[in-house]
């Protein structure tokens, strides 16, 4: 087999042949595969053009106003030592952590782009600061998959726990290259003026949002057409063969690889079954992030020169911990099975989330972050004036 794989003919005559069933069953279940492509549309329209658009505008002018000059004087004593970057990469890992995916990482090459970090800074970056948002969490699974506030504030920190141990696991790559401010033979970073930066933040925004959004349609039927070929079900009972000693059913296995695929789906397929066991494959999802945010997070890389193994190593790190950390929480607080779950298990949290109030909470969320950069940014400015004055004197 790898000898087949291993030749550039046979690799593309296996491509064609893939695309070609996938052209077959496209025409054998196109109710499917329109039903699927409604939901991601849904998905779309409701949930991620409200909450990323905000957050995607703010993390470009945050770089582009060179906001994360101010911040990187600040907040380098706490970078360096724990993540072995300089401080400008705070804004990566704040807007990372609460924006969601895929912001964290497309600030982070953003910064190495403009020069403000090095390429291994920004691999480093890459491994930790692409999370998902509380919203996310919070609300469509711990109130929508789990009917449980408790559930989704313990996803919640098991999920940046995770995320901050894996920074600083990351700190130990390419040891020999410490806290750089600039990238090496990179350009010299200079901020913009506002209505400069102001239009580029948004329409890029806008272009990288529809990327996002294809991403999500194709893998939304892509994996409706899996289910309804039965090729799905048959990679979960052979992984649930593999995986038989540690008493993974196919069930469960279906569920998993679904994850593996595409976040949302996964996770909102978690609506029944020992809540011990939904809560740490939701971890492990959550952790992993999916293909189809992987594919976005490619999409953004482009011809950068950023290693692609550095982050999916730091995502697969992440999903371990991030199971663990919620089987360990769990121990620590047991949580009670809701009564009301069987409601949440008829509902479709994610796709029929209003429009109007996820706009509303993305806005507020990004307007509170930007306030917060802001003035920071101010006093790491004040402090430098400060000192400039105490050198003239």
């Amino acid at each position: 087999m790898g000898r087949i794989l291993g030749r550039q003919h046979y690799r593309d005559a296996l491509l064609g042949l893939g695309l070609l069933w996938g052209a077959f069953a496209l025409v054998l279940w196109p109710e499917q595969s329109m039903g699927a492509m409604g939901d991601g549309l849904a998905l779309c329209a409701n949930v991620i053009l409200p909450s990323l658009f905000p957050f995607f505008v703010l993390s470009s002018l945050v770089v582009e106003l060179g906001l994360t000059r101010y911040l990187g004087r600040l907040l380098e004593p706490v970078m360096a030592p724990l993540f072995r970057v300089n401080g400008s990469c705070a804004a990566a890992l704040a807007l990372g952590a609460v924006g969601g995916y895929p912001v964290g990482a497309r600030t982070a090459i953003q910064l190495y782009q403009s020069g403000q970090c090095s390429r291994t800074e920004a691999e480093r970056l890459l491994a930790f600061c692409n999370n998902s948002g509380p919203a996310f969490i919070l609300g469509a699974v711990g109130a929508g998959v789990f009917g449980s506030g408790a559930a989704g504030l313990l996803l919640y920190l098991a999920h940046l726990l995770a995320s901050l141990l894996v920074g600083v696991i990351f700190r130990f790559y390419k040891p020999d290259q410490g806290p750089l401010t600039r990238r090496a033979g990179g350009p010299q970073f200079q901020a913009v003026p506002f209505p400069r930066a102001f239009t580029r933040s948004v329409t890029g925004s806008l272009q990288s949002l529809l990327n996002i959004c294809a991403f999500v349609l194709f893998f939304t039927v892509f994996l409706r057409i899996l289910t309804y070929a039965g090729v799905l079900p048959a990679l979960a009972g052979g992984l649930s063969a593999l995986l038989s000693p540690l008493g993974l059913s196919p069930l469960w296995a279906q569920r998993l690889l679904t994850g593996l695929v595409e976040l949302s789906s996964g996770v909102t397929s978690l609506t029944d079954g020992p809540l011990s066991g939904r809560l740490s494959m939701a971890a492990f999802m959550l952790g992993w992030a999916g293909m189809c945010v992987h594919c976005q997070v490619l999409a953004f890389l482009g011809d950068s020169g950023l290693s692609l193994r550095t982050y999916v190593g730091g995502k697969l790190l992440h999903a371990l911990l991030s199971s663990l950390l919620a089987a360990g929480l769990y121990r620590l607080f047991p949580l009670a099975e809701p009564a009301a779950s069987y409601l949440a298990r008829q509902t479709e949290a994610i796709a029929a989330l209003d429009f109007s109030r996820a706009l509303t909470i993305s806005a507020g969320a990004a307007w509170v972050t930007f306030l917060l950069f802001l003035a920071l940014a101010l006093r790491g400015a004040k402090k430098t004036s400060g000192k400039s004055r105490a050198r003239v004197v």
